[in-house]
């Protein structure tokens, strides 16, 4: 198993963020596994998605993925940090991108975890790592029962304007095949959206609803001449 090394022995940082970065990362560092880390040409920057083995052991439902993004000083010998943990690693990506890392040099190591089972699942990850930052996460829970291993995270779209502007991802891992499959649901309330997660979890949900497609965008195209009977103005 491939073990992290964040690469700071020659760096320091004031007593805040030292303590920060060893609570929030570092503490478990030998149980972190690098499914994807990305370094700057001049090692400013570092960015790592990880997988944290302690979390299926700390408060049921917990996110089990951890985003961070490392900043170095070479002329002080200083750094500082980000991270985050998400329920997801397409939602990792997405964070770590919208941080500047390049998106095509964040790949996730294919013998690391259970790989996509079909094209649905490898387009809805593209599409939430490209973009995630149109939706906030409210609310996810992952279960790593080998019986029922599942992940349901509900967004909400920061476009107002969105069809079904709440959303549910799933994500199902089948241990004997060892592969994973995610999907996506769209919801008019968040109150619906929740009430599915927790269907979900209980085993009673129904299908996913789909996603109300987009209003077209388009306009409707122009007769090449305007009838000489109309006069100017909103047409009928």
């Amino acid at each position: 198993m491939p073990e992290v090394d964040f690469e700071l022995d020659e760096f320091d940082a004031d007593e805040q963020i030292c303590l920060e970065f060893y609570r929030q990362v570092a503490v478990h560092e030998d149980m972190l596994v690098p499914l994807s880390e990305h370094h700057t040409a001049d090692s400013g920057h570092s960015f790592y998605v990880l997988y944290d083995r302690t979390a299926t052991y700390g408060h049921p439902g917990v996110p089990q993925y951890l985003a961070v993004h490392l900043r170095r000083d070479h002329e002080k010998r200083t750094f500082s940090f980000e991270q985050a943990p998400l329920p997801l690693p397409a939602m990792a990506q997405s964070w770590l991108i919208r941080r500047g890392c390049p998106p095509d040099a964040i790949g996730l190591d294919p013998e690391l975890g259970p790989p996509p089972a079909d094209e649905a699942t490898r387009a809805l990850e593209r599409r939430l790592a490209a973009d995630g930052d149109h939706y906030a996460m409210g609310y996810s829970y992952t279960r790593d029962d080998p019986d029922d291993w599942v992940t349901v995270v509900a967004l909400r779209a920061l476009d107002e304007r969105s069809p079904s502007p709440y959303r549910v991802v799933v994500e199902e891992v089948d241990t004997e095949a060892w592969t994973h499959t995610l999907r996506e649901g769209g919801f008019a309330t968040v109150e619906q959206a929740l009430k599915w997660c927790d269907d979900r979890l209980s085993g009673t949900a129904s299908l996913l609803p789909a996603v109300r497609p987009a209003a077209s965008q388009s306009r409707p195209a122009l007769p090449s001449k305007a009838p000489a009977s109309r006069s100017p103005g909103r047409s009928r």
